[in-house]
């Protein structure tokens, strides 16, 4: 059975490239997908807003895809995050959509959607890779990485060179002043006088954990209570 949410998304990408994920988009997704206003309305409460994070999905579902589909083994780890990134982009199937997104999760009511699609994203790429932190850990892998991918999206709209290498080239910077970021910080670790003064701060940043997962949640129904 067809997908009535990927049904309105595909009708509405021929629209978006003139009227934006508006109104307008939305209406005219649910006039030629053929799907029931009431259950579009249901589906998508705010319209072409839930239109635009469903396109976002569905480019994280392709990249997740070819991730599990490539050999990695014999790339570094950061070779293995700039391979993602790029997949990422490359699952786009319009950009001037992705364009359009960015413009309206820069609303200031909408920018808290854009940046949870962000860190859904690098969530993705991070549990895709085989992350098993569960410590402080777990959250700034996925921040320090929204922050290079958030910047590598921007460069990529604006960049017109042949097969975008000018936006790869950008990735590759970004992904090295991240491990310059590390490399201080193990220099920090390593160093007696400058650890002595991180003793305080590290031992509250150690009690932090990663979320738990859904099934772990209060009132959630887990298998061992559906064998009892």
């Amino acid at each position: 059975m067809t997908d009535p949410k990927a049904q309105l998304l595909d009708a509405a990408l021929a629209h978006v490239a003139f009227d934006g994920w508006s109104d307008a988009t939305f209406r005219a997704a649910v006039s030629e997908s053929g799907v029931n206003e009431t259950v579009a309305r249901a589906l998508c409460p705010r319209g072409a807003v839930d239109l635009a994070l469903a396109f976002h999905k569905r480019g994280d579902a392709a990249m997740v895809k070819r991730l599990q589909a490539a050999d990695l083994g014999g790339m570094r780890f950061r070779d293995r995050i700039a391979f993602a990134v790029r997949a990422r982009l490359e699952a786009v199937e319009d950009k001037e959509a992705v364009r359009r997104g960015t413009t309206l999760f820069s609303l200031p009511h909408h920018a808290a959607d854009g940046a949870r699609a962000i860190w859904d994203t690098c969530d993705a790429i991070w549990s895709t890779l085989g992350d098993t932190s569960d410590d402080v850990n777990w959250y700034t892998k996925r921040a320090t990485l929204s922050a290079v991918y958030g910047a590598t999206v921007l460069y990529w709209l604006g960049d017109e060179t042949p097969g975008s290498q000018a936006t790869w080239d950008f990735l590759d910077r970004r992904i090295d002043n991240v491990m310059q970021i590390e490399k201080a910080k193990a220099q920090v670790r390593e160093n007696p006088v400058l650890s002595k003064l991180m003793a305080g701060p590290n031992a509250l940043l150690s009690q932090i954990r990663a979320p738990r997962k859904r099934d772990d949640l209060p009132g959630q129904l887990r298998a061992q209570d559906t064998e009892n």
